[in-house]
């Protein structure tokens, strides 16, 4: 037992939990586990010692113990049979190599045997990790000197209990343990870390390395046997011509190669990530990488430190990404073409690693037919994914630019692969609903002294908490491809179409399944595009029918419930969304409808009834939109390069429009004319425009994206209001960005309208409106600002509060209604605030008159209140309809 207990306490246990764990559970892996999910931690050594587990946050009850699904039959095999203390059968983020079938007889058709499974993100587990300093050895077979990779590494990223003793029993097992000859003749080799965990420098000189000690033969009864399992080769089968084919051999190779595939996978994204962010804090004009991790090294005060962890995920609100409307500022757009190129060297070489793994990634689909180890998936191979392989690809997946993958196509594409294949086999397919555990804290522990000239070991607390999963992450992708691929599409041509003869249609008979002539020219990056933006498509159609396959559709249902809903479902009516009993379910409430119906296509042309013109020869639609003339001009137009602009836009809009309670941006495209868009600012917190509604006409026009977009502004009251010196009343907006004001202007092929509307959000509905007028920019906290403010104030109770919600424009009437009700508390309170710092005047037209320059003297007949009270009284009904609803 001696040996037993030093090899939990290798694994981070005190000796009191390794001697309990022991006496109870008589096999080590499950002593091991057992240890793991918290059944000892209130055990102490004689001496004191803490427990395994300490915590800043004790834990009322033990952690759940991490089950497999199989356990009932199967897991006896590795775990041991003990089961007296089974929790009940509960299984959670763990999936083994015999997972649950889906029932396929019909008679449970409507059972998920997954249900409660896989998909809470509202996790958080503390683990101590355990470094040590890795050892160096010359491989002899490939004349190599190579880093041994330490348990600590080997172990790193693991908050699972189960997973945990796995990988601790392999390593230890392919590390040091003893391979007998499966013959009997009593012969045996000793397995050393330099056979199984060495780190080259490139992953084909480990597999080279593992061909050359994998297949051995005895050196006493001269027979064949696996180095890995100690298995027997069956000498009646014939040589293969694939050296690598002994690499297939049994489920334990898998999981080491797995291993140390993917930890030089994620070493070479991290070096690569580092190389970046090092190139481009002094480099302007580069392009912004939101996806790329920034990894920290977890103790800055302790010089020995060579471990990286990754930095905690933030979810704090993006960087306002608007450009200014004054100031002489330019952009250094140098060295971008070096940027590019260097970026397309690193993707090249990230790729080929991953092709490189991925032809040991267990998959039943293997072209030539499926080896013994894609059957047999050591548990080892999903908790490598689920660690290694999920953040790189939950980095890479998490980039919001549909442009910037496609220029990366060559590495998107393989990830691509990697998603589809670990979809296909059912012992992998679930980590594609399971959320991704990340790390959002790291502190060191206080390390135990070593005994003298031993390798020096530091311990870390590392704080996991769970974030969306692959599936879920592509899905964004998924939306943001759609939305490309309506653009690239251009208008809905308008053409009457004519009975075909017999002869046209036996020539479409004869050509079906070519691809069908539109009409329109394409250019090579257009069709570069649509084809990458397919590619993804493709993969989320082909990764829900394996699921539906391996894990049945009452899986797949709850999965797709759970993911982000495409802009315009009719999942998204606002019908149901309900004010909370408390401000913050109230808030949250509100974000995650905004988030919902943030975009949206709809119909924005007029009935042909009822369009102006009747009975001209253009049979044009016409459309509820200030540049209707504009849109009509190029109802057929095809510009090439116009299309793949709009389609870069309309991905990034789709899921990156600022929501937030205290300000949103809405928008709505014309389902036939992507050009034709309709917009909605909600006036931000702590400005006189708070929780007004403010809407935009824009028009993509035929020069897009070489020119910025035709804005013009139309919550104007009839044209008599001026709401800011940058709005005109006539609906002029002043931005530099649409060339209309001085300052930063529009940069062909890197401004986008995202930009525009952000900058219209931040900065021309600002705090201080009087200050955006040059002359008046030094003059903040004046009365003439104070003035000012209290005017536009006056101006958005009756325009853009009242006004709009007595007559919500289209096709923003939901929306709008949706704002008011769900806000009508804190914009009542809001109503009493500005008419208490009123300064009584009445209501001008935003312009520059001696009034406002004047601001002495006070009023109470000047209509605000009547306002506000009318405003307040619509307010009351919509709360009245939110509670009988319920």
């Amino acid at each position: 037992m001696d040996k037993q207990i030093q090899q939990l306490v290798e694994m981070g246990a005190t000796v009191a939990q390794a001697r309990a764990a022991l006496q109870k559970h008589k096999d080590v892996m499950q002593a091991a586990e057992r240890i793991f999910d918290g059944s000892f931690d209130h055990l102490l050594d004689a001496d004191g010692d803490v427990t395994m587990e300490s915590s800043e946050t004790p834990r009322p009850t033990p952690k759940p113990r991490m089950m497999t699904p199989d356990e009932d039959e199967d897991a006896g095999d590795m775990m041991g049979e003990d089961d007296e203390e089974d929790d009940g059968g509960d299984f959670d983020y763990y999936d083994s190599d015999d997972d649950v079938k889906p029932d396929r007889d019909g008679s449970h058709a409507n059972a998920d045997p997954y249900a409660g499974i896989f998909f809470s993100k509202d996790r958080r587990e503390e683990v101590i990790e355990v470094e040590e300093e890795p050892d160096a050895a010359l491989v002899l077979d490939v004349n190599e000197e190579a880093t041994l990779m330490t348990q600590g590494q080997w172990m790193k990223g693991c908050p699972e209990g189960s997973e945990q003793s796995f990988l601790f029993s392999l390593y230890h097992e392919l590390g040091e343990g003893e391979c007998r000859c499966p013959h009997g003749c009593g012969e045996s080799i000793i397995r050393q870390k330099r056979d199984f965990f060495p780190l080259f420098r490139t992953f084909s000189t480990y597999v080279k390395h593992l061909q050359n000690i994998v297949p051995r033969t005895c050196a006493k009864c001269r027979k064949q046997f696996c180095f890995a399992c100690g298995e027997p080769v069956d000498p009646k089968q014939a040589p293969s011509a694939d050296p690598s084919d002994c690499l297939f051999h049994c489920p334990k190779l898998q999981g080491v190669m797995l291993g140390v595939g993917l930890t030089m996978l994620e070493k070479m994204f991290i070096d690569q990530t580092q190389e970046l962010s090092h190139s481009t804090l002094n480099t302007k004009g580069g392009k912004r990488r939101n996806a790329d991790p920034i990894p920290v090294v977890a103790d800055p005060d302790d010089d020995d430190d060579d471990e990286i962890y990754y930095a905690p995920v933030t979810h704090g609100k993006k960087a306002k990404l608007g450009t200014g409307y004054a100031g002489d500022v330019r952009e250094d757009t140098s060295g971008q073409i070096e940027a590019l190129a260097a970026q397309r060297a690193k993707d090249e070489k990230l790729a080929k690693l991953l092709a490189n793994i991925r032809v040991y990634l267990p998959s039943v689909r293997r072209s030539g037919g499926p080896k013994t180890s894609d059957y047999l998936v050591h548990p080892t191979a999903l908790a490598h994914l689920r660690r290694r392989f999920n953040f790189v690809s939950s980095q890479l997946l998490r980039n919001d630019s549909l442009a910037d993958m496609s220029d990366r196509s060559v590495l998107y594409i393989e990830l691509f692969d990697w998603l589809e294949t670990i979809s296909c086999h059912e012992a992998l397919a679930s980590m594609m609903a399971m959320p991704i555990m990340v790390v959002t804290s790291v502190k060191t522990v206080p390390s135990k002294r070593s005994p003298r000239g031993s390798p020096r070991v530091r311990e870390r607390t590392t704080i996991y908490e769970g974030s969306s999963g692959p599936r879920e992450l592509l899905e964004a992708i998924v939306i943001q491809a759609q939305a490309a691929v309506k653009g690239l599409e251009g208008p809905k041509l308008n053409e009457p179409v004519a009975e075909m003869t017999e002869e046209e249609k036996r020539m479409t008979s004869d050509e079906k399944g070519k691809a069908k002539d539109t009409g329109r020219t394409q250019s090579e990056e257009n069709a570069k595009m649509l084809k990458f933006c397919q590619r993804i498509i493709d993969t989320a159609d082909a990764i829900d029918r394996s699921l539906a396959e391996t894990k049945g559709d009452a899986f797949l249902q709850r999965l797709r419930a759970s993911l982000p809903k495409i802009p315009g479902s009719a999942e998204q009516s606002a019908s149901g969304v309900r004010a909370g009993n408390t401000e913050a379910d109230t808030v949250k409430a509100y974000v995650e409808w905004a988030n919902r119906v943030r975009f949206e296509y709809c119909d924005l042309t007029i009935p042909m009834s009822e369009a102006p013109g009747q009975g001209n020869d253009d049979e044009s639609p016409h459309y509820k939109f200030f540049y209707n003339n504009e849109a009509r001009m190029l109802a057929n137009a095809d510009i090439p390069k116009r299309s793949l602009a709009i389609a870069k836009e309309l991905a990034v809009l789709t899921t990156n429009l600022p929501v937030d309670w205290n300000s949103s941006i809405f928008l709505r495209v014309d389902e036939s004319r992507v050009d034709v868009i309709k917009v909605l600012i909600t006036g931000p917190e702590g400005t006189p425009y708070y929780n007004g509604c403010y809407l935009f006409d824009v028009f993509l026009g035929p020069s897009y994206n070489q020119s910025p977009p035709s804005v013009k502004y139309m919550t104007t009251n009839g044209g008599k209001f001026r709401f800011n010196p940058n709005l005109y009343a006539d609906g002029k907006v002043c931005l530099s960005l649409l060339g209309t004001w001085q300052g930063p202007g529009w940069v062909s092929g890197k401004s986008t309208l995202l930009q525009v509307l952000i900058s219209i959000q931040s900065m021309i509905l600002c705090e201080e409106p009087y200050l955006n007028e040059p002359g008046w920019a030094q003059s903040g906290g004046t009365p003439q600002s104070r003035a000012y403010s209290a005017n536009v104030r006056r101006m958005v109770v009756k325009t853009a509060m009242l006004g709009n919600l007595k007559n919500p424009p289209e096709p923003f009437e939901d929306v709008i209604r949706t704002h008011f009700r769900l806000k009508a508390k804190s914009i009542m309170a809001q109503l009493d605030q500005w008419l208490a710092i009123d300064d009584g005047k009445p209501i001008t037209d935003g312009g520059y008159g001696g009034l406002l320059k004047n601001p002495t003297g006070a009023g109470s007949s000047n209509g605000f209140q009547a306002d506000v009270d009318e405003l307040k009284r619509l307010l009351t009904q919509l709360q009245t309809e939110d509670h009988a609803a319920r």
